[in-house]
């Protein structure tokens, strides 16, 4: 009887740090992810983005990257190159 218990709140725990971080939710395809398809030599990227089967496809906007169109499931992205911080020994 104590180790069923035990056991259950086990897999209770390790199911709410996986929702927690997302990884869970990413793995089974719950939410939107992007990759990074391209990286040119200027630094801009090129990521294709996927729907999830709760929130759709990721919105890049807010990183300032501009929308290329959807092509079959996947949405591309053009995004500029990420602003390089200054070393700490400068």
């Amino acid at each position: 009887m104590v180790k069923g218990v035990i056991a259950i709140a086990a897999v209770i725990v390790g199911l709410m740090v996986g929702i927690r971080d997302g990884r869970l939710l990413h793995m089974t395809g719950l939410t939107g992810s992007c990759t990074v398809v391209q990286t040119l030599p200027d630094g801009t990227q090129w990521e294709a983005c996927q729907p999830g089967k709760l929130d759709g496809r990721p919105d890049l906007s807010g990183h300032s990257c501009r929308s290329a169109g959807v092509t079959g499931t996947y949405e591309y992205w053009h995004c500029p190159a990420p602003i390089a911080s200054p070393s700490a020994g400068n």
